[in-house]
C-alpha cells in the first residue's frame, strides 16, 4: 500500500510557468550536432504522454531557446525559459536524472553580477525550485532567501521558502511564507501550500478544501491540474475515503489521458482490494509510461505480498538501480533508501544508517522521525520508537500511520 506521501509542491510553480508559454529510445527530439554540445538534449516523450499539440510546442520551444543561447549573445531570458523547460520535462517523464543537472547548468550560465535585478531573482527563484526537487533543502533556503531579498512581492518565491521550511521542520517559518504567499497571489500554488500546511497541522478537513480550490484554480487537462488532482486523491485516499479519491483518478485520465501516476494510484487502490493480478498489469503500463520510482516500488510490494520471489527480486535489483542513479545525479535519496530497506528489503539495521543520516541534516521533521519511530519500532526498540513518534506528533498531524504506530507501540 501506499506510504504516506507529502509531495514537494515547488513543481506546480514550473508546471503552470511553463504551461502559460506553452522516435521511441532515448535520443534528441533534435539533431546531435556539434553546436548543440553547450545545451543538453531534449530527450524524446513516450508516445502516450506527448498529448498532440503540447509536445510540438515543447520541441519547438526547445530548439527556440537551444539557439538563442548558442548565438552567446546576452541570452538570460532563454536560459531561465530553457531551465524551465527542462523542469517540466522532468516532471512529465520521470528523467530526472537528466533534466534536473541540465537545468543547473544552463541557469550556470547566467552570471551572478546580471545587471537586471529581474533576471538575478528569476535564476535565484528557479535555481531554488531545482535544489527542491534534489532533496537539498538546505540550500534551497538560503537560495530562496537570496531571491526574495531582491524581490519580496513575488508569491511564487514564497512558495519555495514554504518547501523549503516545511522539509528543514521549520513549520511556523512555513506558515509565516504561507500566509505571505496567500496574500499577495491566491491561486493553485498557494492553495495548495495551505492544503499541504493544513494536514501538517491535523486540519483535514480545511487541507481537503484547500486542495479543491487549487484543482478548480488549474486548467483541465494541464499537467500542473492534474498533479493537484492528484495530490487531492491521494489525501482521500490517506484518510480511508477511497471512492471520493478513485473519482478524482478518474477524472484525471479523462482530462489528461494515460497521465502515469493516476494509472499508478488507481493501481494502488487495486492492491487495497486485494486485486493483485489488476494492480500488477496497471503497474506496467504505468512503468512503459515513465520509469518512475515509485511505481517499480509497488510492483515490488505486491510480489512480496504474493510470494512471487524470482519477480520481487529483479524489482529489487532495478529499484537499486534507480536509487543509485538518482544519486549519483545529485539527487538525495536517503529516506528512499531508508524505507526500501525498511519496508521491502526488511534490513532495520540498513534502513536506520539512512534514516539517521537524514535526521542528522532535518531532525525537526516530523516525516523523518516518523520513519525512524517506524524502523525502530520494527528492531523492537520501543524507547526510541516512542521518542521518534513524540516528535512526528509534534504538529498534530493525523496521518492514520502515526495512529497505528502509536497503537502498536503502545501494546508493547
Amino acid at each position: 500500500m501506499k506510504k504516506i506521501k507529502i509531495p514537494l509542491i515547488a513543481a506546480l510553480a514550473i508546471g503552470i510557468a511553463f504551461s502559460a508559454c506553452q522516435n521511441e529510445s532515448q535520443e534528441a527530439a533534435s539533431a546531435n550536432t556539434a553546436d548543440e554540445a553547450a545545451v543538453a538534449k531534449l530527450l524524446d516523450r513516450n508516445e502516450r504522454i506527448r498529448y498532440d499539440k503540447e509536445w510540438d510546442q515543447v520541441q519547438n520551444y526547445y530548439v527556440k531557446f537551444r539557439e538563442a543561447i548558442q548565438k552567446e549573445e546576452d541570452d538570460a531570458k532563454d536560459r531561465l525559459a530553457m531551465a524551465d523547460l527542462f523542469i517540466n520535462e522532468a516532471r512529465i517523464t520521470g528523467e530526472h536524472g537528466h533534466y534536473y543537472p541540465a537545468a543547473l547548468e544552463v541557469l550556470a550560465g547566467i552570471p551572478e553580477s546580471h545587471p537586471d535585478k529581474d533576471i538575478r531573482f528569476r535564476k535565484l527563484s528557479t535555481q531554488a525550485s531545482v535544489e527542491l526537487s534534489l532533496h537539498d533543502f538546505q540550500k534551497a533556503l538560503k537560495t530562496a532567501e537570496a531571491a526574495v531579498a531582491i524581490n519580496p512581492y513575488n508569491a511564487q518565491i514564497y512558495g519555495a521558502l514554504v518547501d523549503a521550511n516545511v522539509e528543514l521542520g521549520h513549520y511556523e517559518e512555513a506558515v509565516k511564507m504561507a500566509d505571505k504567499m496567500v496574500s499577495i497571489r491566491p491561486d493553485m500554488r498557494s492553495y495548495a501550500r495551505v492544503s499541504y500546511l493544513r494536514e501538517i497541522h491535523g486540519q483535514v478537513e480545511g487541507a481537503l478544501e484547500a486542495m479543491q480550490l487549487a484543482v478548480d484554480a488549474g486548467y483541465p487537462g494541464y499537467e500542473a491540474t492534474a498533479w493537484a488532482r492528484l495530490t487531492l486523491g491521494e489525501m482521500y485516499e490517506r484518510y480511508g475515503m477511497l471512492k471520493e479519491a478513485e473519482a478524482q483518478y478518474n477524472i484525471i485520465l479523462a482530462e489528461r489521458e494515460d497521465y502515469p501516476f493516476a494509472i499508478a494510484s488507481l493501481a494502488n487502490l487495486e492492491m487495497g482490494r486485494g486485486n493483485y493480478e489488476k494492480a500488477e498489469q496497471m503497474l506496467k503500463d504505468a512503468c512503459e509510461i515513465i520509469p518512475e520510482f515509485g511505481f517499480y516500488e509497488q510492483l515490488a510490494e505486491i510480489y512480496k505480498t504474493t510470494g512471487r520471489t524470482a519477480e520481487f527480486e529483479a524489482t529489487m535489483d532495478e529499484l537499486w538501480v534507480m536509487l543509485k542513479d538518482d544519486t549519483d545525479s545529485g539527487h538525495d535519496m536517503s529516506l528512499e533508501y531508508a524505507n526500501l530497506y525498511s519496508d521491502l528489503s526488511g534490513e532495520q539495521e540498513k534502513a536506520l544508517e539512512y534514516a539517521l543520516g537524514e535526521y542528522e541534516k532535518r531532525p525537526a521533521n516530523i516525516d523523518v522521525n516518523r520513519v525512524l519511530a517506524k524502523i525502530y519500532s520494527r528492531m523492537g526498540k520501543v524507547d526510541e520508537a516512542t521518542a521518534h513518534l513524540q516528535k512526528a506528533q509534534a504538529t498534530n498531524a493525523k496521518y492514520p500511520e502515526l495512529d497505528e504506530l502509536k497503537q502498536q507501540l503502545a501494546s508493547r
